[in-house]
């Protein structure tokens, strides 16, 4: 995927148009899917695709939508309609918990209890970790009911931090794949979902420079870590760059490790 956005407040820059917004065969419980392209696209294609994918959010909808690991499904962490259709098209277990998504560290803060310093933060997010921690009270109770903990991600996406920070709320994000089935890397491969969800949002296949055993390394997806415990961190899932992590942690910030 060849993106570049300079900064949702700074403008999008840098894009060449590639063509049209077509039209997707199928239909979903708000209307006809439609697949937009950010591949190679211009300014004022961007901003479109940007306007079209916020509006279906805003709509209650689910969206399809590339982020730095993988391809995912997210819907506004306010809409309980949006949450449900996550769960009931990919045939996902109620008790497997959704992630939230949001554009800037600064937010962290507000949906959940930080336990770590600022730096540490800084230096993980955006990036391909989602970060676990005690969820605050502005939370939607219908997300992840009865659950104490949430997971946090800012993928380093311009297109993705633009999006949540045109919706102007937190997205509800987990992979675009039905449940117990890979993770994708490209729209061909979560096809069975288009006609279920509203808008699909293309950026061509998702590349991590790797071939074979590494191509398939890639579809861990996120590092997922517990940082709930003051002074210390639990890998839940080791994801796609779990190395890396452990040695921010235990070589800079010198946390200790916990199993649960």
């Amino acid at each position: 995927m060849r993106l570049l956005l300079a900064s949702c407040s700074g403008g999008l820059v840098g894009l060449r148009r590639l063509g049209g917004l077509p039209r997707v065969a199928g239909s979903s419980s708000l209307g006809m899917a439609r697949v937009l392209s950010i591949e190679n696209v211009d300014q004022k294609t961007l901003e479109e695709v940007l306007q079209e994918t916020s509006a279906a959010l805003r709509g209650g909808g689910v969206v399809a939508i590339p982020t730095d690991t993988i391809y995912g499904v997210a819907s506004l962490v306010s809409s309980n309609e949006g949450i449900e259709r996550i769960y009931e098209m990919k045939g996902r277990w109620r008790d497997k918990p959704l992630a939230i998504c949001v554009s800037e560290v600064e937010q962290v803060y507000r949906w959940t209890k930080v336990t770590v310093p600022s730096s540490l933060l800084s230096r993980l997010l955006p990036g391909p970790v989602t970060t676990v921690f005690e969820r605050g009270g502005d939370l939607n109770p219908a997300l992840n009911p009865g659950l104490p903990l949430v997971g946090l991600r800012i993928p380093d996406s311009s297109f993705v931090r633009c999006l949540v920070e045109q919706c102007g709320c937190p997205l509800a994000l987990t992979s675009a794949n039905l449940s117990h089935s890979s993770s994708t890397l490209s729209l061909q491969e979560f096809r069975e979902l288009w006609s279920l969800l509203d808008v699909v949002v293309d950026g061509g296949v998702i590349s991590h420079g790797g071939r074979g055993g590494e191509e398939e390394a890639s579809r861990l997806g996120s590092t997922v870590v517990d940082l709930s415990h003051t002074g210390s961190f639990s890998i839940i899932r080791h994801g796609m760059c779990v190395r890396t992590f452990i040695h921010t942690f235990v070589h800079s910030y010198i946390l200790g490790m916990f199993f649960v």
